[in-house]
């Protein structure tokens, strides 16, 4: 099993079934403090470099906020105009200085491959938080946690069941790290739906068909939506040259009540990484989705926190004392889980 203290997280590549099972375990724990049933300070006095050199709203602040629920600090850089990166300093120096500041470092860049090379510099665990179109291994993470609490509310599993990708499969490096870790799984149907253009990578098909999966790729959604899990994904635009070109693909596959009512089963679980595209030309998933009990992804995104949690409690070796240093909650909160 991976050995998660004092680890860095660079990639899925670096898990077993047997490490991801132990950790969604962990998660698991985690969800008394993160509904705010019960606090804990087991990280009390600890400090998250929190490193966004690219935007993000979930991921950042899931990352401090799991952080901050395990009673731990935040100290944070966005963008990397406001960075010394600007005025030429190395990934590597960068890590040297920030690392001495921090106990764990969570970090997103727009290069494939920086976060790997700014670990090498590091003195602490660094976690990736997505680099460029390469991966972004704790979306995948939370999302194949959403999937098992969500199979597991229809009496099945991970083992045996129909997921179908949809939209921009080229470049969204949520799909590229999660069929990674689905291929850790036994007798999966994975139904890939995208223009041509924008197919799922060579190498991510030849991955799924080596570990024993059948793999559908067609650019159709009419009759491919019969699956357990829809997973719709954004026409990513900071990856193409213009926005003009994005624009080519913007809302080719949507997804509304009607489309759902007419080829979905009646329980499918609709998944999303977000941000989900709500512009009239593009409009990814529908609004009317939103009071259908399967739409799965705001539970998709509360799950970050418990996951980012675990791999925080993991990778500093508290992850068996939690609840040694836990306390009642002094405020009101009515926050409770919402799986079906």
């Amino acid at each position: 099993m991976f050995k998660f203290e004092g680890a860095n997280i660079l990639s899925v590549n670096q898990f077993d079934r047997e490490s991801i099972e132990y950790l969604f375990r962990i998660a698991d724990v985690m969800q008394p403090y993160a509904h705010r049933q019960k606090q804990t300070r087991v990280l009390d006095g600890a400090i998250l470099g929190n490193l966004f050199f690219e935007p993000s709203t979930r991921t950042r602040v899931s990352f401090g906020t799991a952080f901050n629920l395990l009673g731990g600090h935040v100290r944070e850089t966005t963008g990397l105009s406001s960075s010394a990166l600007a005025k030429g300093e190395s990934l590597y120096d960068t890590a040297r200085v920030l690392s001495s500041y921090s106990d764990v470092i969570a970090m997103r860049h727009p290069d494939s491959g920086s976060v790997a090379e700014f670990a090498e510099g590091s003195r602490v665990p660094v976690i990736n938080g997505g680099d460029g179109a390469n991966e972004h291994p704790t979306q995948a993470l939370l999302d194949l946690y959403t999937i098992q609490k969500e199979q597991h509310a229809h009496q099945a599993g991970i083992d045996g069941m129909h997921i179908a990708m949809i939209g921009d499969l080229k470049h969204g490096r949520t799909v590229h790290s999660l069929c990674k870790l689905l291929c850790l799984y036994q007798n999966i149907k994975l139904t890939l739906i995208s223009p041509k253009e924008l197919a799922m990578p060579d190498y991510i098909i030849d991955a799924v068909n080596n570990a024993g999966h059948e793999c559908v790729v067609t650019e159709q959604l009419e009759g491919h939506l019969d699956a357990d899990i829809v997973y719709q994904t954004r026409i990513q635009q900071e990856r193409f040259a213009t926005e003009a070109e994005a624009n080519l693909y913007r809302g080719k596959f949507r997804l509304n009540q009607a489309i759902y009512t007419q080829h979905c089963k009646s329980n499918t679980v609709i998944m999303h990484p977000l941000p989900r595209d709500s512009r009239a030309d593009a409009n990814e998933l529908d609004n009317d989705l939103n009071l259908n009990p399967n739409l799965a992804i705001f539970r998709q995104a509360d799950n970050g926190v418990l996951v980012r949690m675990a791999l925080f409690a993991t990778t500093l070796g508290v992850q068996d004392i939690v609840q040694k240093y836990e306390a009642p909650v002094r405020w009101f909160s009515n926050k409770t889980d919402t799986v079906n």
